[in-house]
């Protein structure tokens, strides 16, 4: 049977249901001046970054992927050893979903289940993940994008750490330009370190307005940590609105 969105959120624990508002204003912190549409400008990051630092030497030396081609962008992540997470994985993990996706969720790294499959978030969090994505109407194979921001798996499901994301990001900034998506939604800390290069805390980054090279950017928590924090499967859901909010007033090409 099939259910209807409000029984999907309360199936989700995601109650009492957001009701998104259409008439009053984004409210975003910080002191930020309204731009067009009523939506502040964004925090603009830079297109070529500084290195993290204290980078762990190359085992073998990743070729440059920005002007890789799909087919060949997979062959490289396959056969990469820039750093030390390819010396346990079984497989590494590209990414999956919608090449020409709007949307663009990015996690940590695979987990033991997207190790063994291949692909990111298969196990209990991917389930929460696509029931979120259903309560806006998306799936992943359809105007969605799931990568993370390590392709192999940390060891024990650590957390990867930031050498670790400073080797897989040449790849991420290609699917990124490849995918060239709407709206960027950073699933996490190590998400939203690996691609804005900050290092705060979830809290100081939810409702903030950032942008990746002119494309915006929504920070909010990953789902394994709402997986043992239901009560902020709420404040999850309102971002996500929030990101739909921001998609909807960006102009179209």
């Amino acid at each position: 049977m099939r259910l209807s969105r409000e029984q999907m959120l309360v199936e989700m624990g995601l109650g009492p249901i957001w009701r998104e508002r259409t008439q009053a204003p984004l409210r975003v912190s910080g002191e930020i001046s309204a731009g067009a549409g009523g939506l502040p400008p964004p925090q603009q990051v830079p297109e070529n970054p500084p290195d993290l630092a204290n980078p762990v030497p190359a085992l073998v030396a990743a070729a440059d992927p920005a002007h890789l081609e799909w087919p060949e962008l997979a062959q490289h992540v396959g056969a990469c050893r820039a750093c030390g997470l390819c010396q346990q994985r079984k497989q590494a993990v590209l990414g999956v979903g919608d090449r020409q996706a709007d949307w663009l969720f990015v996690g940590e790294g695979p987990g033991a289940e997207e190790d063994v499959q291949g692909e990111p978030f298969v196990g209990q969090a991917g389930k929460l993940l696509d029931n979120m994505l259903a309560a806006l109407d998306l799936k992943r194979d359809h105007k969605v994008y799931i990568a993370n921001a390590v392709k192999c798996r940390p060891p024990g499901n650590r957390t990867p750490e930031a050498a670790e994301m400073a080797a897989c990001r040449p790849y991420l900034a290609r699917q990124i330009a490849l995918i060239q998506p709407k709206i960027i939604v950073l699933l996490g800390k190590a998400a939203a370190y690996a691609v804005l290069h900050e290092d705060k805390t979830l809290a100081a980054m939810r409702g903030q307005h950032f942008a990746y090279q002119g494309i915006p950017v929504v920070v909010t928590y990953h789902p394994s940590y709402l997986l043992r924090n239901l009560p902020d499967k709420a404040k999850a859901w309102e971002d996500l609105l929030r990101a739909r909010q921001i998609l909807r007033a960006t102009p179209t090409s």
